[in-house]
């Protein structure tokens, strides 16, 4: 394993929880590419904007976060032939954090004023191991990463 890495992944928070209760993560409705920066031992902490894909109601919170377990992605049939890219997950029993208390606290948001939304665009992030500590503190379980 080389140096361990932070990310922070943007998905809808349902579908977040699944990946949770499957012990599964998946980026970017499932593309491969999205996955691939991940490696075995780094961690990913999940921001939803929304409950849902179709709308949904807002969340704007960092809802999950967990390690990879996983050396390399794989593909998972998830039916339908719709075959989404996943790494297995370790998730931590953490809580859910708004991320407005933080904006000025993380250097990914830090100054952006009313433009901090631009920084959690896309699905896929590295984080610096200082952000990673910040919002893993304040989901309670800072001490495990």
């Amino acid at each position: 394993m080389g140096r361990r890495k932070y990310w922070l992944g943007v998905a809808v928070r349902d579908h977040v929880m699944r990946g949770v209760t499957e012990g599964f993560a998946q980026l970017g409705h499932g593309k491969e590419s999205a996955v691939r920066a991940l490696s075995q031992g780094d961690w990913l902490i999940y921001y939803a904007s929304r409950t849902a894909l179709d709308g949904g109601d807002p969340v704007r919170a960092f809802v999950a976060i967990g390690q990879v377990l996983t050396r390399e992605p794989y593909p998972a049939d998830q039916g339908q032939g719709f075959h989404p890219w996943r790494h297995d997950m370790r998730y931590l029993d953490a809580r859910e954090v708004p991320i407005r208390p933080l904006l000025e606290h993380l250097d990914m948001t830090r100054g952006r004023g009313r433009h901090w939304g631009m920084a959690v665009r896309g699905s896929r992030h590295a984080l610096t191991a200082a952000d990673a500590r910040t919002i893993a503190s304040a989901m309670g379980v800072g001490e495990k990463i």
